[in-house]
């Protein structure tokens, strides 16, 4: 008994079950909210990430409690130790911190949610998800043309919403505007291709304008914006080899590429019931006239 309370006496015997005490505290700190996120969290993702968030930090602290035990003996460097350490784990983990960060100024702000159409970090595609670390898209374009899924599913850190800009295609006003080219010969009727065109763009993009003109009315009453020409308009360029028909428009966000081909053929219809009035124009070639070469033959007299 005497050599038992001479061990429990000795302070470095104190120190060390105290460590194991709170080692002990630790660990079952760390199971109760492992099992609670077990049990909690529907979503088996953002679970799984919780429960391996959770051991991490039950780690650190079972490392940390070890340094401050065998290095510090006073309650002042027990402050400092926390202090540097809480630093450092702020440094070490500020891309975490800023994607938690981001997932609540994202839904907060309204900045975008599932189903817009947006461009972050260069990369542009639907949301599809968005959890507490990450935005989920499905890309748009990369190795396809247009306005087309690519079939790639990238995962983008909440955090860029801090680093960048945020292109949203759908939010607030669901409409873009697009251009289309059409390329006439100096042969035809300009004025008869202006009012076709136009005729065509206006008939088929009714609706469109209609919708975007209210939706613009709400914007320009929120932001300070000027208003802007919502009807279709032509604009004229005179080129080398033909005339240029440059034709603005407005249509939906989702609907550009389909838009662009029903308005093209609209207008390649309508230029051909007209017959000799308009003629689409292609690059031309001019062949000069070669001179005529006099060549005679003489035979040679023996």
């Amino acid at each position: 008994m005497d050599a038992l309370r001479e061990l429990l006496s000795d302070p470095t015997i104190i120190k060390l079950m105290k460590l194991l005490l709170w080692i002990g505290i630790t660990v079952a700190v760390v199971t109760f909210f492992r099992r609670s996120a077990r049990k909690r969290i529907e979503n088996t993702v953002f679970r799984y990430k919780t429960q391996k968030l959770i051991e991490i930090l039950g780690y650190i602290m079972i490392i940390l409690l070890v340094v401050m035990f065998v290095t510090v003996d006073n309650v002042r460097d027990y402050t400092i130790i926390i202090g540097l350490f809480t630093a450092g784990l702020t440094f070490t983990l500020q891309e975490l911190i800023l994607s938690i960060a981001g997932s609540f100024y994202i839904f907060a702000v309204r900045v975008y949610k599932p189903g817009d159409r947006i461009e972050i970090n260069g990369i542009t595609g639907d949301v599809i998800d968005i959890d507490s670390i990450y935005t989920t898209l499905m890309e748009i374009g990369g190795w396809v043309s247009s306005d087309n899924y690519s079939g790639r599913i990238v995962k983008i850190s909440n955090a860029y919403v801090f680093k960048g800009p945020i292109h949203n295609y759908s939010l607030d006003f669901p409409f873009v505007w697009d251009e289309l080219n059409i390329l006439i010969t100096y042969e035809s009727d300009l004025e008869e291709a202006k009012t076709l065109i136009l005729h065509e763009a206006n008939e088929m993009l009714l609706a469109y304008t209609r919708a975007s003109t209210a939706k613009w009315e709400e914007l320009v009453e929120r932001y300070y914006i000027e208003n802007a020409a919502l009807e279709p308009s032509l604009a004229v360029k005179l080129t080398d080899n033909w005339m240029q028909l440059n034709l603005r428009y407005i249509t939906d966000y989702k609907r550009r590429r389909m838009t662009q081909q029903d308005l093209f053929e609209r207008i390649e219809s309508v230029f051909k019931a007209k017959g000799q009035a308009v003629y689409f124009a292609s690059t031309t070639l001019q062949l000069l006239k070669i001179p005529e070469v006099d060549v005679r033959m003489h035979t040679p007299q023996t």
